[in-house]
């Protein structure tokens, strides 16, 4: 194996750009594509909670195939930059399509577009997503210098995410009067909205890859023991910690893709009025900053003072705060916005935090995994990233789903006053009650469950670097 140098700026900054493209394509998909589909479109919102959630049980076989084929790959430009760029391309090109869909079309043609278009979207992200993230391991040694990647690659990819949600709502209806014209239905500005907004993104996100691809030179040989899927999810349930990691991810991101999904239709229907996009903007940009300065510059200096692991749990009783205090602003009635952007500090800076610390955990369990199994698995375990972040959201839309059509959220020209009550409270609940329990769940998992202290990995790495040093 050769011998590891530390990342220069310009590969650093391709590695951060990169992360800002695929978050952005990401966050337009696991935040718009339930409410594109089905509030502007009116595909039903248990047909679109059944493909959410079927496209993320297809993918349990699809990620880990696309690892396999990662460690199996070998070409003048590595392992990880051929998938990295034919990923970003398809899947740019799927995500125009999939917030495209003809406006002839209606029913069951509507019904099985999205279908596809979204199943083939996750497809291609897989396709591009475990490479990006598998270079972390591969390219960096243990300890800090891992530490700081991974916060880098979180970071970057917090600020995608955070300008989609900022700009997304404004843009779409900034665009679709442009071209529909302002006199236009607002389903049709909307809809025209998310089509070129998609391709805007698309562009982007194919520019900031292609420099990742052109600057972050593959400059480790670390061995990549290839095996069948059988063999890798053998190994993966041998590797105790990863699974631990993996559930942990799961339960935490479907708690607060939940909130998410359903956040629009809050300020929509719930806090309502003629501003509701500006206020849902607002809230957004607040909490978009707050998500990139705790991933940035909390994170960082948390870390001085305290390990990872104690950052973790930080993290999560933040968001269990930000959601006990927005449960508790909205039982009292539509509160005003300085309550929101106070229950949203504590989520948005929690949920920051804890993205940067389980990349730290994960890419921890891949030395773990050397050290248990003796094999080094970067794209299996990595693989596993991608899937139970994409199965998060497909079981956050699912449930969110099943609240709009249980309480009849739906859009039409008078769609606030169409709204009752009743669904409003249940709104509220399902965005509140549900993801709190989650997270009280996952906290108890992980404390439990989850072994690797700095200790232990001192250990780990100590006990790999002497094997090294024999071979």
């Amino acid at each position: 194996m050769e011998e590891k140098r530390r990342l220069s700026g310009k590969e650093k900054f391709a590695f951060g750009i990169g992360a800002v493209g695929k978050d952005m394509v990401y966050m337009l998909s696991a935040s718009y594509v339930l409410y594109y589909f089905q509030d502007i479109l009116g595909v039903s919102a248990w047909a679109m909670g059944v493909i959410l959630l079927v496209a993320r049980i297809f993918d349990a076989f699809n990620d880990p195939i696309m690892g396999v084929i990662v460690a199996k790959t070998k070409s003048r430009w590595g392992k990880f930059r051929p998938w990295l760029f034919i990923g970003t391309v398809t899947n740019a090109v799927v995500l125009v399509l999939m917030f495209s869909a003809p406006p002839t079309l209606s029913g069951g043609g509507l019904v099985a577009y999205a279908a596809v278009t979204y199943i083939l979207w996750g497809t291609t992200y897989t396709i591009m997503d475990i490479p990006f993230w598998s270079m972390i391991p591969a390219f960096t040694d243990g300890g800090k210098e891992r530490e700081k990647m991974s916060a880098l690659g979180r970071s970057c990819a917090g600020v995608g995410s955070a300008l989609i949600t900022v700009v997304t709502v404004i843009a779409v209806a900034a665009l679709g009067k442009m071209i529909a014209g302002a006199d236009a239905a607002s389903k049709e500005i909307e809809r025209v909205g998310f089509k070129y907004f998609s391709i805007g993104v698309a562009i982007l996100f194919v520019v900031f890859i292609v420099i990742t691809c052109l600057c972050l030179k593959e400059k480790s040989t670390v061995s990549m023991e290839t095996a069948s899927v059988k063999d890798m999810f053998r190994a993966l349930l041998k590797n105790d910690q990863a699974m631990v990691t993996v559930l942990t991810v799961v339960i935490v991101n479907s708690a607060i893709y939940i909130t998410s999904n359903l956040l629009i239709y809050f300020f929509k229907y719930d806090v309502a009025g003629d501003a509701w996009r500006d206020n849902y903007t607002l809230f957004n940009t607040f909490g978009g900053a707050v998500q990139i300065l705790s991933m940035m510059i909390l994170f960082p200096l948390l870390r001085k003072a305290a390990s990872t692991l104690k950052i973790f749990f930080i993290s999560v009783l933040s968001c269990i705060a930000g959601l006990t205090l927005l449960l508790g602003f909205t039982l009292i009635g539509n509160g005003a916005m300085w309550q929101f952007l106070i229950a949203g500090f504590f989520v948005f800076a929690g949920f920051g935090m804890f993205n940067v610390a389980l990349t730290i955990f994960l890419a921890d369990t891949v030395d773990y995994g050397e050290y248990k199994n003796r094999r080094r698995d970067e794209s299996v375990i990595f693989s596993m990233q991608t899937f139970v972040v994409k199965l998060a959201s497909g079981i956050a839309a699912f449930i969110a789903s099943i609240c709009l059509s249980i309480f009849s959220i739906s859009s039409d020209e008078n769609a606030v006053a169409s709204v009752s009550s009743g669904s409003v409270i249940g709104l509220r609940m399902t965005m509140t009650v549900i993801p709190l329990v989650l997270l009280v769940i996952a906290v108890f998992i992980f404390k439990n469950k989850y072994k690797l202290n700095e200790s232990r990995l001192a250990e780990i790495s100590d006990e790999l670097k002497s094997r090294a040093a024999t071979k």
